[in-house]
Parts: C-alpha cells; structure tokens; sequence
C-alpha cells in the first residue's frame, strides 16, 4: 500500500519557497550593485552634453530656435496658465561661475 508523506512535500515547497526568496533577494542586491557601479562611472567620467536647439523649436509656444545651453550656460523655462507676475526672460549669475537664462512665460495654446 502507498502511503503519501504530506509533511515531507510540505518541507521541500517551503525549501523551495525559501530558495526563490534567496535568488530573488541576490538578484536584486546584484541589480542595485552594477547600477551603483555604472552610475559611478558615468558620474565621474566627466562627461558633458549641450542643447542646441536648431529651427522653428517652440516651448510652451514661445520661439526658442537656435539657442545652445551646456554646464556654463542653462535655461530653466516656467510655463504659466495665467499671465506671471514677472513674464519674460532674464539671465543672472548661478553662482557657480555660469549664467542661468530664467524664463516666466505664459502657456500659448
């Protein structure tokens, strides 16, 4: 006569469930590794991009054509329902040796 063992199969599917849960923790823990790793290395790298913007480009409605932005010169544009306070762009000092073009303007639909 066969005699099924319930406790034994009970055991190898929490071995297994155990086991899943082990992988999983190890390949998450190897996931955030490489992309510490590659973040590193592109961070330090000292890369550079620039922005140019060629014809007819338009923000929010607004004519940005051929205009270049990089680490030295950035734009920081705020788009608006309403009219601002303060509409138009201006560029000032960043503080750390480039100029920032501020722009407030308002969204053309």
């Amino acid at each position: 006569m066969w005699r099924h063992d319930v406790a034994a199969d009970r055991d190898r599917e929490n071995g297994m469930r155990a086991l899943k849960t082990t992988f999983d923790v190890l390949a998450k823990t190897a996931f955030l590794l490489a992309m510490t790793a590659g973040w590193s290395a592109a961070l330090s790298s000292g890369t550079s991009a620039e922005v140019r913007f060629g014809r007819n480009v338009r923000v929010g409605g607004h004519d940005f054509s051929h205009q270049s932005f990089n680490r030295k010169r950035r734009a920081e544009i705020y788009l608006y329902d309403r009219t601002p306070s303060q509409s138009g762009c201006v560029w000032r000092a960043d503080g750390r040796g480039g100029k920032v073009k501020t722009c407030h303007l308002r969204r053309i639909r």
